[in-house]
């Protein structure tokens, strides 16, 4: 597949929403924690396909504001595993700096240590950036953007009548990385989620009923073969974007 696959064409950005640690577990009769662990090595392989394959930045959904709903156990025992999982040698095995975007705030503090920490010690790795978005929503996002944006109107340092595209996104979470070229859903269904709802506007997407813990190199050169058949026209017809080819 990789020899498929056109090397000059391997999108900048992808996101992932890994979806069916869940229900992977529980086919298999185990609990749901299970899955959440399994679902960590399919990290460390994405994440070393991709630096092989060129990717720049690679963002992981990986808690949203809504899981916090979930039973106590399970948030608990994510919380858990996202310590763990912040291992050094995913990151400098692969040369990949990490960063984090969401509400970290409401993370126990032993976690926004940990966060912080592996920041600041990737921060001169060049191969890809791994974003997780942790505690994250793009509704809380944008919201957050929005009263950024009336307390600066309000102290007069912008014209509310000249608030543009690039006003906004320069308060968002993601505004040190482009936008996704290609978001994957893993586990069959077919949202969003909440999930970089002003980022994705004119991202490729693409669905598999994959659960995540089985989501493997093949699979990602797949979805990337899917994402390179297509023709990417940001509001052009065919005919202008075939012009602009040649």
């Amino acid at each position: 597949m990789t020899e498929q696959l056109d090397m000059k064409r391997i999108p900048r950005h992808i996101a992932i929403i890994m979806d069916g640690n869940g229900r992977w577990a529980s086919e298999r009769g185990r609990q749901r924690s299970y899955g959440h662990q399994a679902g960590v090595e399919s990290v460390r392989r994405i994440t070393s396909e991709c630096v092989r394959l060129g990717v720049e930045y690679l963002t992981l959904y990986t808690f949203s504001t809504e899981n916090w709903n979930r039973p106590a156990d399970e948030v608990a025992a994510l919380m858990g595993l996202v310590l763990s999982s912040l291992e050094d040698e995913i990151f400098m095995k692969n040369n990949v700096r990490f960063r984090v975007i969401g509400d970290i705030g409401r993370l126990p503090q032993e976690v926004q240590d940990k966060l912080r920490q592996t920041e600041e010690h990737t921060a001169a790795n060049t191969a890809m950036t791994m974003v997780v978005a942790l505690s994250y929503s793009a509704r809380w996002e944008l919201t957050k953007a929005a009263r950024q944006i009336a307390v600066d109107a309000i102290e007069g340092r912008i014209d509310p009548a000249s608030i543009t595209d690039t006003d906004i996104e320069a308060r968002l979470e993601t505004r040190f990385m482009p936008d996704p070229d290609l978001l994957i859903r893993t586990g069959g269904e077919l949202r969003i989620s909440n999930f970089l709802l002003w980022q994705i506007a004119y991202s490729e997407l693409y669905f598999c009923d994959t659960y995540w813990p089985d989501f493997d190199e093949a699979a990602l050169r797949q979805a990337i073969a899917s994402y390179q058949g297509r023709q990417r026209r940001f509001g052009k017809t065919e005919a202008q974007v075939e012009g602009d080819e040649h």
